[in-house]
């Protein structure tokens, strides 16, 4: 089977008010690219992926107009994919959901959240102290993780939890000393969000369940100067040290090897200010340890760095086009 996740940038703004895809040559919110352009661009990438399951990181909204799982099934029926069906958890505000695509004839999946006194439901509150001063903080998920029970048409059974973690960019900052102020506060936000999914993680693996974690985790080892404040990454939390209790992602330890050298990446942003492209390492597929014990193999579908995404023009040209993150598979016998 091949599981993937994918960060499919503003896909909320190619479909109307009546979930119907916009297919025009009005301006997507990618840069240069039309409504028409993104939507081909994304259908040609998730047939060349040719995924079982499909993670969408930042998929049409839910609310009281919208719905996520008409806007997906409208867009899968438009282009003839296989993974017709889709799911979504608990809905957010961010117009940036978290839902699952699927093929039927392959796997069922179910909305099944769990909730404990250490790890409550996703959708709930949870109480940690941020920043040391001996008082508990509220935490919320502003997008929370999506916790789904997979049946494989073999009788496979696995957890599976989707996540997109706050991001850590200063946004409304109008000077230096507020870049810092928001950076750490966000930062803050996100380790207490980590170490909540992580949480939970622990007692999936403690109960015997085969797990994947997976979805854009904003972060990764030595991504920002404020990491060293507070000693490891939401990477590092969330798929635990190595031993007991951990996940494996070989592209995440990776990251956390030596900093010369080629890293991977996953996502290529544009920064107008400096007329360049930054890349790196935001998306992940962790599995536990009897899921890494099946020789699963990963790879990240980057333009430049696969040799066979690079060596397809068409393909290239729909990567670059459709987000500006790459999607990550996994291939696994379940």
């Amino acid at each position: 089977m091949r599981i993937a996740t994918y960060n499919i940038e503003w896909f909320a703004n190619l479909f109307d008010e009546e979930n119907q895809l916009v297919l025009d040559d009005s301006w997507s919110s990618r840069r240069d690219v039309t409504k028409a352009q993104q939507a081909a661009a994304v259908a040609h990438v998730l047939r060349s992926m040719d995924a079982d399951a499909i993670l969408v990181v930042e998929a049409p909204d839910q609310n009281g107009k919208r719905s996520t799982v008409a806007a997906l099934e409208d867009f899968t029926a438009h282009f003839g994919l296989r993974t017709s069906d889709a799911i979504i958890g608990f809905s957010n505000d961010t117009q940036q959901e978290l839902a699952l695509l699927y093929d039927p004839n392959v796997l069922k999946a179910r909305h099944d959240p769990k909730g404990s006194l250490d790890a409550p439901r996703f959708d709930q509150e949870l109480g940690i102290d941020l920043d040391v001063d001996e008082r508990s903080d509220t935490v919320r998920f502003s997008k929370p993780p999506l916790e789904l029970a997979v049946t494989t048409k073999f009788g496979g059974e696995f957890r599976l939890i989707g996540a997109h973690l706050k991001s850590k960019a200063p946004h409304g900052a109008r000077n230096r000393d507020e870049v810092m102020r928001i950076s750490i506060a966000n930062r803050r936000k996100q380790l207490a969000q980590a170490i909540w999914l992580r949480r939970r993680i622990v007692e999936h693996l403690k109960n015997g369940d085969s797990l994947m974690v997976l979805g854009d985790l904003n972060d990764g080892p030595g991504l920002d100067e404020y990491e060293g404040l507070f000693g490891r990454s939401s990477v590092e939390i969330v798929m635990g040290e190595q031993g007991e209790n951990c996940l494996t992602d070989p592209h995440a330890r990776q990251a956390l090897g030596p900093r010369l050298g080629a890293r991977p990446t996953t996502s290529r942003f544009y920064l107008r200010h400096e007329g360049r492209y930054l890349q790196a390492l935001l998306d992940y597929i962790m599995v536990s340890q009897d899921l890494a014990a099946k020789s699963p193999k990963w790879r990240i579908w980057h333009p430049f760095d696969d040799h066979d995404c690079w060596a397809d023009e068409a393909l290239r040209a729909a990567l670059l086009d459709a987000s500006d993150h790459f999607p990550v598979t996994l291939d696994i016998d379940l």
